[in-house]
């Protein structure tokens, strides 16, 4: 109960509402300038793939996302066709979630990088958020799809069609915003603003930090 509480951050997709209560758009991590130049710094052997990078973030199935492997290998290979023709590379890394059809399809998919599991060495997620010229995410994971938006880069989303629920609420006001696309076979650049609702919140929560502190003296 947000009562008990003097401020409560919440996504927007979320229904609570109140006085006290700091709605934000997804949700909070860590990506920023910083955080991004230190994974490009982490990672620099990325920066050798053949631009424009195509980052490929996939999670999995969900109570709220119902894509099958028949619908992966789809958009996967409508993804391959456009990297193909439009030059470039493909940089894919699988979640926890991602079931195994999914992380076969993704090692023969001709990647320039697929990292699947633990075999493949440390996962490069941070780097390809880092060194991406653009970003294609599956439509399961709000956290996922909130730290691809939180980059520079353009984010293009694959099964959005299959989303339900308060996930399919926060994708919807994404694609209103304009801060992402469906992919259609289209990779090309769009203009974007970074998605930093961090930052945000924690300016709202200094300002009134500010009014409540006791005065000394």
């Amino acid at each position: 109960d947000a009562r008990h509480w003097d401020r409560v951050i919440v996504p927007m997709h979320d229904p609570l509402r109140g006085d006290n209560v700091i709605p934000m758009l997804g949700s909070l991590n860590e990506v920023d300038d910083l955080w991004l130049a230190q994974a490009r710094h982490d990672f620099p052997r990325l920066a050798e793939a053949a631009t424009p990078r195509i980052a490929l973030l996939v999670g999995g199935p969900s109570k709220h996302w119902s894509m099958d492997d028949a619908g992966f290998r789809i958009a996967l290979t409508g993804l391959v066709e456009a990297i193909t023709a439009g030059g470039g590379s493909l940089l894919a890394t699988a979640s926890r979630r991602t079931p195994e059809a999914w992380r076969a399809m993704l090692r023969s998919a001709g990647a320039e990088l697929a990292w699947c599991d633990d075999r493949d060495g440390a996962n490069p997620y941070r780097g390809l958020l880092g060194w991406a010229d653009a970003i294609v995410c599956t439509a399961d994971s709000v956290n996922m799809l909130s730290e691809a938006c939180a980059t520079t880069v353009p984010v293009y989303i694959i099964g959005g069609e299959r989303l339900q629920g308060r996930p399919r609420q926060f994708l919807d006001a994404m694609l209103a915003s304009g801060r992402v696309r469906t992919f259609d076979g289209d990779l090309a650049a769009f203009p974007v603003t970074p998605l930093r609702e961090t930052a945000r919140v924690a300016a709202l929560l200094h300002d009134w930090l500010e009014t409540v502190r006791p005065t000394v003296g």
